[in-house]
Parts: structure tokens; C-alpha cells; sequence
């Protein structure tokens, strides 16, 4: 998927409430961005057949039996586009759900526009590839283990082949191996990989780890790049190669 500046961008926005969603269209094409609404799932997977989508604000609460956090998991089956979750609940179990099935960002209703704007344009500038510079070690490949992390293009690759990763996971990832052999507390990879403060639950950046190595770890039940520090946190045990 290729990313447009993010003033750029396509948003969909995925809401049963007609008051929300034209009110979210509203803010965010007047901020110059095209928008497309989805009042539940069907309509959902119609507007990503039709259009080349930046990022998907979904509703959790929708009708039609499947949720946001179902059409989230559907989405993650085909795609990594962004996704940030929007919810009528506080309830922080549904937080984790939604961080271990892929979602980017979770922000709870009644929200602050410029709040919602402020972490999408986050979101979005980190999908967006760096632009080259010369002699700059972001540019460099990384290779651990067999894999090689570009982090100017942000890419897994693995004998040429990309591996689709989150923005998260990618962050995550990116933050183990610029730290290889330290012990990071979760606190710390909240703050490293989300870029602002956010309420730090354990078990949030637990289950981006659990989604992480699923797909660099030879066995997840057994990890090896990415252990866990008992009581402090993780710390990534790969070699690093260059």
C-alpha cells in the first residue's frame, strides 16, 4: 500500500451513527482530506473494493452481528492498512483485544476532533516511507537472524520477501532492535513506539509482543528474539548482523 501526505489522505470512516459519521466527514474534509462513511460491516467491505483506503476509523459498536473488533480481525486477513477504533465503552479488555487483532489506536466517545486528528496524523506519518538522506543511519539495513529490517522503507523482509507488519508492530520491532540486549519496561515501549503519553497497559504492549512474534519467532510458544524479563519487561536476544 502506498501513503499520500497525510493532508492527503483517504479516511473511511465506519460508524452506525449518522451524527457521528457526518460530523467526522465534515471536520476532516475541511482539513483536506477525502472521506468515505460505512454504517456497518457490508458497507465496510464495499468501500475497500471501491477505493485505495489511508486509514479506517471504526466504530466498535455496530450493527448486523459483527463488531469492530470482528471487522478489524477481517480486515487484518488481507491488509495493513491503519486502523483506529473508536468505542462508546471504557473498558480496557476491549482495548487489549483490539491492540492484539492489529488495530493502530484506540480512542474512547466522547472525543476532542483536534484529538482524534492529532493521533490519526500520527499514525498516518509514521506509516509514511522516510525520505532519503545521505550518510543517515536510519537508512541502513538492519539483519538479525535472517531477517532484514529496512527502516528507511519500513519493511520486514525475509529472503527478499516482504512481511506485512502493523504500524505498531513495526514500531515495536524497530524500537528491539535499535535497543538489542537491553532490557526495555513496557513504559518504555509505549512511549517509544506510540509517540506520545497513553495509558499504559501492561497487558497492551503484551499483546502487540504476542502479535509480533508470531511473525518473526520460529516457534511463538518459545520465543528467542523476544523474551520476557520477569518483572521488568523484554529484551530482544537476536544477533544483529548490520
Amino acid at each position: 500500500m502506498s501513503f499520500r501526505p497525510p493532508d492527503a489522505a483517504h479516511i473511511l470512516v465506519v460508524d452506525d451513527d449518522d451524527r457521528i459519521r457526518q460530523m467526522l466527514t465534515r471536520y476532516f474534509e475541511g482539513e483536506g482530506y477525502t472521506v468515505s462513511g460505512a454504517a456497518d460491516g457490508s458497507e465496510m467491505h464495499s468501500q475497500l473494493k471501491l477505493r485505495n483506503v489511508d486509514i479506517i476509523l471504526l466504530d466498535l459498536s455496530l450493527p448486523g452481528g459483527k463488531d469492530g473488533l470482528d471487522l478489524a480481525r477481517e480486515v487484518r486477513t488481507t491488509s495493513d492498512v491503519p486502523i483506529m477504533m473508536l468505542t462508546g465503552r471504557d473498558d480496557v479488555i476491549d482495548r487489549i483485544i483490539g491492540i492484539e487483532i492489529g488495530a493502530d489506536d484506540y480512542i474512547a466517545k466522547p472525543f476532542h476532533l483536534r484529538e482524534v486528528h492529532a493521533r490519526l496524523k500520527s499514525i498516518l506519518r509514521r506509516r509514511q516511507p522516510a525520505a532519503p538522506k545521505q550518510n543517515a543511519d536510519d537508512d541502513k539495513l538492519i539483519r538479525f537472524e535472517g531477517w532484514t529490517l529496512d527502516l528507511a522503507r519500513r519493511q520486514l523482509l525475509s529472503q527478499g520477501a516482504e512481511v506485512e507488519l502493523t504500524t505498531g508492530e513495526f514500531d515495536m520491532l524497530a524500537t528491539f532492535v535499535q535497543h538489542a540486549g537491553r532490557v526495555l519496561t513496557r513504559e518504555f515501549l509505549m512511549d517509544a513506539t506510540r509517540g506520545r503519553q497513553l495509558e499504559a497497559f501492561d497487558r497492551t504492549v503484551d499483546a502487540q509482543i504476542v502479535r509480533l512474534r508470531r511473525k518473526i519467532e520460529a516457534d511463538a510458544s518459545q520465543p528467542q528474539l523476544i523474551k520476557a524479563v520477569r518483572g521488568v519487561g523484554y529484551v530482544f536476544t537476536g544477533k544483529i548482523s548490520g
